[in-house]
């Protein structure tokens, strides 16, 4: 049967048995629901709201009296204008859609121009997500990895992460939200963290970090992160926090020969010679390592025997 002829008498409610068989094997069915759903909570007034077909027309059909159950006249006009009011929710749907999403990719970093002309750096494997159209009204960022914000003054700036939320109004910070890892540290003005129970006030210069759930400050006399200038530096964190980094920065994999990885690591590693990035992070701890062809990386504390 033809699609569009299925698609019109399905949002007027005319379906035979048979057809609504056919339209139940359409390759977009799913979605066709889907915006009925959203159709049915598409308000075109304050007292008003679309209902599916059937539903519209029971209650209409309650509310009849004998003296004129006869007339039907009006039904075709109520089937275009519930037609077209599902039209209306349809297109709302479309409309209100119109997050943006950007991610970077294992090495890369980039700098994103917010709507108000905020910036937002990404780190590598690092992705954001905003709302144009709601900006004047909510400027608010969903955030997964790590990235260094200069906000420009006006009202409240929202990061939103699974492990917290920052808060703030202008300023230059910078949060990073991996597995197990979550940081903020202010470089220009005051951020609010908030992370569970916990709410903290951040002046410039100072550091809140939680690593799997054990929570630490610190200060910082940086003007901006080590990152940005395409240095990875760590203060008293598991050694796995650093092997994860690495492989961001250089798309490598490590293979770990009875490595204990809850090690503590303060250090750092370059993002430009590979070579001297792993001298970096192998030497502190009495490591040694072997590099293949296939960038895989074997890390162990012994000499490789011959």
């Amino acid at each position: 049967m033809n699609k569009e002829y299925l698609i019109e008498k399905w949002l007027i409610g005319e379906l035979t048995k048979e057809e609504l068989e056919a339209f139940k094997k359409l390759d977009d069915y799913d979605m066709h629901i889907k915006i009925m759903e959203g159709a049915k909570n598409f308000k075109a007034s304050e007292v008003s709201e679309v209902a599916d077909l059937d539903s519209f027309y029971a209650k209409l059909d309650q509310q009849k009296t004998p003296a004129v159950e006869h007339n039907t006249w009006y039904k075709p006009f109520l089937k275009i204008a519930a037609a077209f009011a599902i039209l209306v929710g349809i297109g709302s749907l479309f409309f209100l859609n119109s997050n943006t999403n950007i991610e970077t990719m294992i090495s890369e970093k980039i700098s994103v121009e917010l709507p108000d002309a905020s910036t937002a750096m990404l780190n590598s494997k690092s992705e954001i997500t905003f709302n144009k159209n709601d900006w004047t009204t909510k400027r608010e960022v969903i955030l997964e990895g790590e990235a260094f914000f200069k906000v420009a003054k006006g009202s409240k700036f929202d990061v939103i992460t699974d492990a917290g939320k920052v808060s703030v109004l202008g300023t230059q910070f910078n949060v990073k939200n991996r597995e197990g890892y979550f940081e903020v540290q202010c470089f220009e003005g005051l951020v609010n963290v908030k992370y569970k129970n916990h709410i903290k006030k951040l002046p410039a210069g100072k550091t809140f970090k939680v690593v799997k759930g054990m929570i630490t400050s610190d200060t910082t006399l940086n003007q901006q992160p080590e990152w940005m200038s395409n240095v990875s530096s760590f203060k008293s964190v598991p050694f796995y926090v650093v092997i994860n980094e690495f492989e961001r920065q250089y798309d490598v994999v490590f293979s770990l020969e009875n490595i204990d990885t809850s090690r503590i690591f303060t250090g750092g590693f370059v993002h430009t010679n590979l070579e001297e990035g792993l001298k970096s992070i192998t030497l502190p701890l009495d490591l040694n390592y072997t590099l293949d062809s296939t960038n895989n990386i074997k890390l162990f504390k012994d000499k490789p025997k011959k």
